[in-house]
């Protein structure tokens, strides 16, 4: 990550120098080479360095510590931590069965095509929601949780394919009759999980 930071801030100062170039020898224009400087200065440098950004900023956008920054979101992060092995997103944290610096990303984007992107869209409306809307008192999922997303992580599982209740409900895990949340309780019990 600090490459591609690094890598931005370079493009930048670069944009910045030929744009300064082109506005205090406004001579330059007058050649070839001059109007290529002008296009690369006000057309290419600034798009690529913008482009960059965003894929910085989107990755960041990805890290459990980026989640958990608004206060809102705060006793989630704390659910990743209490003292309780049946509880889901502590058992799945503690653990390390997810990446701790991806764990709110890893189990909240869709394992679909464009599964990141619509996180990503979803991040947006977050933000829209909790700095010109109303942050509703209880947070919800915008849509049911799926098993797939489980699935993309516990399929093929040694504990998992050997467990006998999920080898009894299998096709209707795999369909989505049976959500996986039925059996393994609603993740995120934050109003139970995070008192003192």
């Amino acid at each position: 990550m600090p490459y591609l930071e690094e890598t931005v801030l370079a493009v930048v100062v670069v944009a910045i120098g030929l744009i300064a170039t082109v506005v205090l020898r406004p001579a330059v224009l007058g050649t070839r080479a001059g109007k290529v400087l002008a296009f690369l200065a006000l057309a290419v440098m600034p798009i690529v360095a913008t482009g960059m950004g965003l894929s910085a900023h989107m990755e960041t956008s990805k890290r459990t510590e980026f989640c958990l920054s608004c206060h809102v979101m705060e006793p989630y992060g704390r659910s990743l931590r209490v003292d309780d092995p049946s509880a889901l997103p502590a058992a799945h944290y503690q653990n390390r069965r997810i990446d701790r610096d991806h764990a709110c990303f890893t189990c909240h984007t869709t394992y679909t095509m464009f599964g990141d992107v619509k996180a990503k869209m979803t991040g947006l409306k977050h933000v829209y929601v909790y700095y010109l809307g109303e942050v509703p008192k209880k947070i919800e999922l915008y849509e049911p949780y799926k098993n797939r997303e489980c699935l993309h992580c516990h399929d093929g599982a040694r504990s998992f394919e050997e467990n006998e209740m999920h080898a009894e409900i299998r096709a209707d895990l795999d369909s989505n009759a049976t959500s996986c949340l039925e059996c393994h309780d609603v993740a995120h019990e934050v109003e139970s999980e995070t008192k003192p």
